[in-house]
């Protein structure tokens, strides 16, 4: 009797079983990609959902096959094309000169947004009146290594939301209104921006928030759970360990000596269980207190949409 073959791709890949392995260094690639902006938050979601689903690697190539990275795949030729240099994705690359995509914008009973890709300025200038404003820096590009965000708020309010690593000073004035100065003092990255926040706020107020983008979030979320699941298998491992130190002490002990041996590995593994209880306990909070705090996130997208 022969033994039957894997079926065959139609390009020549056998089906062969993918790894867990297999599935993160797929999803790695899409994160780059959204990173990179070669993909959108839904395209994103969708591959990764389609990820995760996948038991064979016919099923995984075709998830990365139109990014300019190779996928994950058996031994087959693949052609890796050649990345840019890594600080070309940095702050100075997002230094661009010029004058700046849009520079002022406008709430009348009303509201403005000012966000995604696009050039702030040196100097933008904002007004709301019985409305509200956001000007968001997170995937924006400055025209100068310092910009400024002037707001005038009038019974009304503007929030200007700013990137980890870029430095920011207040210099507003608030009459029965303020500016919220709670992100001064945070040192910028080498190389970032400075964003200068000025103006007046009269019955209204500015808020300054410092947030990363839904798709860097997106990825931390993403990095956290690798390392929940590393800390998991070095605890499972150690348990097997302590196990299997039980069954050899129980097996060749002789005696009291045998008998205190296998009860010090018992009590080990009683310990290493209940560690690995309590670490468990601790990471359902956490994870718990992640998804409040993304859905608080999504709501105030949500609400600014």
């Amino acid at each position: 009797m022969t033994d039957e073959l894997p079926d065959e791709h139609p390009d020549g890949l056998p089906e062969l079983r993918a790894s867990d392995a297999d599935r993160e260094q797929v999803a790695e690639v899409l994160r780059d990609a959204v990173a990179e902006g070669r993909l959108d938050m839904e395209e994103f979601e969708e591959r990764l959902e389609a990820t995760y689903k996948a038991r064979t690697y016919k099923e995984l190539a075709p998830i990365t096959r139109d990014l300019p990275v190779p996928g994950v795949t058996p031994p087959t030729p693949t052609v890796s094309m050649v990345k840019q240099p890594a600080g070309a994705g940095g702050w100075a690359g997002r230094i661009v000169g010029g004058d700046g995509s849009s520079r002022w914008g406008v709430a009348v009973l009303g509201g403005f947004e000012r966000k995604g890709r696009w050039t702030m300025p040196k100097r933008f200038n904002s007004f709301a009146f019985w409305g509200g404003g956001v000007i968001d820096l997170r995937e924006a590009n400055f025209a100068d290594g310092e910009v400024v965000v002037n707001c005038v708020a009038i019974m009304g309010g503007m929030s200007v939301i700013v990137p980890p690593g870029v430095e920011v000073l207040v210099r507003g004035i608030g009459v029965m209104g303020g500016f919220d100065h709670s992100e001064e003092g945070v040192e910028g990255d080498p190389g970032a921006p400075r964003v200068v926040v000025t103006g007046f706020a009269f019955w209204g107020g500015v808020g300054v928030e410092r947030k990363v983008t839904k798709a860097e979030r997106l990825r931390q979320k993403e990095e956290r759970r690798l390392e929940k699941l590393e800390r998991k298998a070095a605890r499972q491992e150690e348990l097997e360990e302590s196990r299997r130190r039980a069954l050899e002490g129980s097996g060749s002990g002789a005696g009291d000596l045998g008998r205190r041996d296998s009860l010090d590995d018992a009590r080990s593994i009683h310990r290493a269980a209940t560690e690995q209880h309590r670490e468990l306990m601790r990471e359902h909070r956490e994870a718990r207190r992640e998804e409040r705090r993304e859905r608080r996130e999504d709501r105030r997208d949500r609400d600014r949409d």
